[in-house]
């Protein structure tokens, strides 16, 4: 087995300004997310999601530099959520116009959420698309997403994203 390829290590974050949050407010909407680094060495992805003006998301996007190529079966994200239910998304490339997404429900302890790569499955603005699922090959873009359909708040602490 091979050691794990960290992709992200928020402790070591060298550069926390190639993170982004994009809210629904590409659309109208009025949810707002924010994301900061905290003494602990863990970033939080936090804000309000509200369905005004078809609003409903808010997401925290990381684009890579280069391609990662992916040699392993999970990413494994080690986090502390709300218990609330959140997205893990990939693209391949920055230019698809689709994602590769994974579901997840937190329970509001650290916890550690392994996310099956070739399970991940291909949706555009929440269509599931009539495509493979994820090849499990590189990645260029990854995806925090919030969109239950909901008013609500919400808080998502992150420790490290792995590949393994």
């Amino acid at each position: 087995m091979l050691a794990p390829l960290i992709l992200i290590d928020f402790g070591n974050l060298s550069n926390p300004y190639s993170w982004r949050v994009v809210d629904d407010g590409v659309m109208g909407g009025l949810s707002q997310g924010n994301f900061s680094l905290t003494e602990k060495e863990t970033a939080v992805f936090f804000g309000s999601v509200r369905l005004e003006n078809n609003g409903g998301f808010s997401s925290l996007r990381h684009r890579f530099q280069e391609r990662v190529a992916v040699n392993g079966e999970y990413v494994k994200l080690y986090l502390k959520g709300d218990g609330k239910k959140y997205q893990f998304r990939i693209k391949r490339s920055s230019y698809d116009y689709h994602s590769y997404i994974f579901e997840f429900q937190t329970s509001g302890e650290w916890e550690e959420v392994l996310v099956p790569l070739k399970e991940m499955y291909p949706a555009f603005r929440g269509r599931k698309l009539r495509m493979e699922d994820y090849p499990a090959d590189v990645i260029e873009e990854i995806t925090f997403l919030i969109g239950n359909k909901k008013k609500e708040s919400f808080r998502l602490e992150l420790s490290k994203i792995e590949i393994i």
